[in-house]
């Protein structure tokens, strides 16, 4: 088994000679048995980085390796859930997971799979083609699970289940990256939800990675600082990189990856994750913060001596 389960250099895609770039230059290592969720807005690269990883399309630039060797001989040994969940309508649900069963003979985990299926109260005899989206969305997680696979691919998981569904299937996955190492990749538009269930980020803007790392180091390395306007003016040479920004009446409020310790009286506070990739959305020309890029630790972001 390798400690890298994704491992991407210089990669890119382009759709049709003439047509835009989806993915540009991404670069990023993602450790095994990490549950990384990849954010970003509409048209971001999520679902084509997926894909590539996938093998599902192949890079117009750039490699990307899986598992330690290219996607097709990976395959395998990964499950992808798109946000189609391509089923077979006119089957039922118990012969869904025997196809499964089938596919993967060597891996296959029933227990698995029947009880995801379970759990959302399906009727093993009834067909897909009657199920809600919520419903078919359970039935394609049963059958990626039930694989038992090294990686997971999911994009838009949880989109159409409500909030007790949503709660359960990042459960459900959340175990299984414990009991079986899992690495699991994640997009969704529903950030706030992912700080609890994943430790890696990737956050895509503009079709090039603007953050990637892990979650805790991420979150560690910026400072939510609410200060003064008066002594928002030494923002501009201090050192510091300042992700967002805004002034209301007197007080200032900014994001920032500080070069040095913070002041105390410039009140910083860790940001939260969903405080984070909004200010990296709101600021598309903020510097991006990967493992190649990011500073030396500076320590703490407070000073004991306060300065003006």
């Amino acid at each position: 088994m390798t400690d890298i389960a994704i491992a991407a250099t210089g990669l890119g895609r382009r759709f049709g000679r003439r047509g835009g770039w989806a993915l540009r230059d991404c670069a990023f290592r993602l450790p095994a048995g990490r549950v990384c969720a990849v954010v970003g807005p509409n048209g971001a690269g999520k679902s084509t980085l997926l894909d590539l990883v996938a093998g599902l399309l192949p890079p117009t630039e750039g490699s990307v390796t899986v598992l330690g060797t290219d996607p097709a001989t990976a395959r395998a040994r990964v499950a992808h859930v798109g946000q189609d969940k391509p089923l077979y309508p006119h089957l039922s649900i118990a012969e869904t997971l025997r196809v499964g069963a089938a596919l993967a003979p060597d891996r296959w985990d029933a227990a698995t799979a029947e009880g995801i299926v379970a759990a959302g109260g399906l009727d093993p005899a009834s067909r897909v083609r009657t199920l809600s989206g919520g419903q078919r969305t359970r039935v394609a997680l049963a059958l990626a699970l039930g694989r038992r696979p090294d990686l997971l691919l999911l994009d838009e998981p949880t989109a159409d289940l409500d909030p007790l569904a949503r709660h359960e299937l990042l459960g459900t996955l959340m175990a299984t990256a414990a009991r079986d190492g899992t690495t699991i990749v994640m997009s969704s538009h529903v950030v706030a939800e992912l700080e609890n269930s994943c430790d890696h980020l990737l956050l895509l803007g503009g079709g090039r990675i603007r953050l990637a790392g892990e979650l805790d180091e991420l979150l560690a390395a910026h400072a939510r600082v609410s200060t003064s306007t008066q002594a928002a003016k030494l923002l501009g040479g201090s050192g510091h990189t300042v992700v967002d920004s805004a002034i209301t009446g007197r007080q200032l409020t900014a994001l920032l990856r500080p070069a040095e310790p913070l002041p105390d009286h410039w009140h910083a506070t860790p940001p939260s994750l969903e405080e984070l990739v909004l200010a990296y959305l709101r600021s598309p020309r903020a510097a991006s913060l990967t493992p190649d890029t990011a500073p030396a630790p500076v320590g703490s972001l407070h000073s004991q001596e306060a300065s003006a």
